[in-house]
């Protein structure tokens, strides 16, 4: 892995159109999201996001190669958290940003900000598919919590992980 230094910090209100290309990019591209699907205007909306959670990138290079949306309780983009309890969501890192620590300094961000908050755990769904992001969030201490999966549309479950403090 190379060392490259990151920073992660709070979403500028100037960066919110990049960060939603960055995400529709990661998710469609990705192939985990269709083209067609309404959801990419929801990935796209960052601003939205950053005015109902809380939106944290990570920086490369001086560039943004990553964001994630952090959902404290009351959020209403927290789609399965608990009231002691907070989530995120959209985690999207650039391809080319991949291997560099992003996604873990990312959901290392909203682990500490939850744990802050004096929350009991952090929350999170993610597909089936996404291996590499399961083996990361086992990594930092995540585990698998089937009796909360759920599928938002016909066809797609979602596989939840929580992680207690």
């Amino acid at each position: 892995m190379q060392t490259v230094p990151l920073t992660v910090r709070d979403a500028r209100p100037h960066e919110y159109d990049l960060i939603g290309e960055l995400t529709v990019e990661v998710y469609v591209h990705g192939g985990l999201v269709s083209p067609a699907s309404s959801y990419v205007e929801t990935l796209r909306n960052a601003a939205d996001r950053a005015a109902k959670s809380q939106l944290i990138v990570a920086e490369a290079a001086g560039e943004v190669a990553g964001a994630v949306a952090y959902c404290p309780p009351g959020s209403p983009y927290a789609e399965l958290a608990g009231p002691d309890e907070a989530e995120f969501r959209m985690l999207a890192v650039l391809a080319k940003a991949r291997r560099l620590g992003a996604g873990r300094a990312l959901v290392g961000e909203c682990a500490a900000r939850a744990r802050a908050a004096g929350l009991v755990g952090l929350r999170l769904s993610t597909q089936s598919n996404m291996q590499a992001a399961h083996r990361m969030y086992e990594r930092l201490g995540f585990v698998r919590t089937p009796d909360r999966d759920w599928s938002p549309v016909p066809g797609l479950l979602l596989l939840t992980y929580s992680l207690t403090f």
